[in-house]
């Protein structure tokens, strides 16, 4: 199916064709629903890090919850990863579906997005052969599979329910440099962001939690250039919650539209960072610490960063807890289905080089595919992209959704050739993200909302 449309941006008529070029839809009636939930470490060992790591802070983990309604089956699929790539997607993909009998759109796999975590060609096309890679990657494959065959062990009766609470931790990014004037990733108090904590749990006929699939959208930047792998603040809030129920329960964190999100309180970071030596000409970072105590000790700063973070785990990790003994509306009988589409906007490269601050400039470039997928379970919808978005794009799906609640997962399915998508009316930001965007405006905010909503619809049939 081609559709053609033309769209404003500022005062320019721009074209986009937006192709959806492989659409795929299963559903199924509604049945009883049985649940599990497994977690395994996917650490790699400590005298064998990915570059550019030299210690580890915390485990990183996959973690898994199988559905099964006795109609057909899918899984939640939660990891300590700052993304995942187009192969590893695919490949995994195949090998789940295989393992639960079920078609791979039932399969949702997304990422936490932590910046403190291994990823192939971190340091670009031209960065020297990582001999530890290929072995973390055979583990972390290994362990996606062995959580959903963990999971699917685990299968019991339950039910699931749905409610939302709020943290105020994360910031829009995209701001004014308060001396420059020239735009720059900072916090910026005005901006849209969205501080909605959604939680779906799952528990048995007799209310003991089994697993809980936890949204929010804000960067987990804080070991981002410290050479310390963590799972960062999504870690510290899962682990939080586990530990609670003493291990018996499996929480997954899954990222929001963070594209232009992030920790409101960042000081830490960036004071480990200058303690280290790291900061550069890092003008956020600069600014961020501009006046503040700062102690030239490095093991004394970092020591303060893991404070904070773990503090950050359990502020998110009690609100998930609040919205978890909150629940009442639940279901035993649901209906699973899902969809996916795969879109094409038109694509741009960059001419121009510069972090931020002034306009890019650029050429038409090879198009970008955008993947876009939906699973529901009940009433809850799952609206996936595999990419980062800015937030007013999810706050607008989530207004215009049909159904009772949504959920907006980034970094799912694979990795789009995009970079960051903006909102339309942010491309005016010179900020990296945009900058850095291979999207021409004007095409991917309604094409994602707009194939979302007609998933939606399709689901409803």
């Amino acid at each position: 199916m081609l559709i053609a449309f033309i769209t404003s941006f500022g005062k320019r008529i721009v074209p986009a064709l937006v192709i959806v070029s492989a659409v795929a839809a299963y559903g199924a009636e509604a049945g009883a629903l049985r649940v599990g939930a497994a977690r395994i470490d996917i650490t790699p060992p400590a005298d064998a890090l990915p570059i550019p790591y030299t210690s580890i802070r915390d485990p990183i983990y996959v973690r898994a919850i199988v559905l099964d309604n006795s109609v057909t089956r899918a899984v939640l699929l939660g990891v300590d990863l700052i993304g995942i790539d187009e192969d590893l997607w695919a490949d995994a993909s195949k090998q789940i579906a295989q393992e639960l009998q079920c078609p791979t759109e039932n399969i949702a796999l997304s990422a936490t997005h932590s910046h403190s975590t291994p990823y192939p060609n971190w340091g670009g096309p031209n960065a020297p052969p990582d001999p530890n890679l290929p072995a973390f990657r055979a583990k972390l494959k290994a362990g996606i599979i062995e959580a959903v065959r963990e999971a699917k062990g685990r299968l019991q009766p339950a039910r699931m329910g749905f409610g939302t609470g709020a943290t105020y931790l994360n910031v829009n990014r995209d701001a004014i440099h308060p001396e420059t004037r020239l735009w720059y990733q900072g916090p910026n108090l005005e901006g849209p962001s969205d501080k909605t904590v959604a939680v779906v749990e799952f528990e048995t006929p007799s209310g003991e939690p089994i697993a809980v699939y936890v949204n929010y959208a804000m960067h987990a930047i804080n070991f981002y250039m410290l050479g310390i792998l963590s799972a960062d603040f999504p870690g510290a809030t899962s682990r939080y919650v586990e530990q609670t129920y003493d291990d018996k329960v499996v929480a997954i964190w899954s990222s929001g539209a963070a594209g232009d999100q992030n920790p409101l309180y960042l000081r830490p970071h960036y004071g480990a960072r200058a303690a280290k030596g790291g900061l550069g000409n890092d003008q956020t970072g600069k600014a961020m610490i501009a006046g503040q105590p700062q102690d030239g000790n490095a093991d004394r700063a970092v020591d303060i960063l893991n404070k904070w973070v773990d503090a950050m785990g359990r502020v998110m990790g009690e609100e998930v807890l609040r919205v978890m003994g909150a629940t009442q509306r639940t279901s035993s009988e649901v209906r699973i289905w899902a969809g996916r589409k795969t879109l094409r906007c038109p694509g741009r490269d960059r001419t121009n080089t510069g972090r931020e601050g002034a306009p890019g400039t650029y050429v038409d470039g090879e198009p970008v595919n955008i993947r876009v997928g939906l699973m529901t379970i009940g009433t809850t919808a799952f609206a996936m992209v595999n990419a980062e978005l800015y937030s007013s794009i999810a706050q607008r799906l989530k207004k215009e959704s049909p159904f009772t609640n949504t959920v907006v997962v980034t970094l799912a399915d694979g990795a789009a050739n995009s970079g960051y998508i903006p909102s339309d009316d942010a491309y005016g930001h010179n900020t990296f993200q945009v900058l850095g965007s291979r999207l021409k405006p004007g095409c991917a905010e309604n094409a994602i909302v707009n194939s979302e909503l007609d998933l939606m619809t399709e689901s409803m049939k």
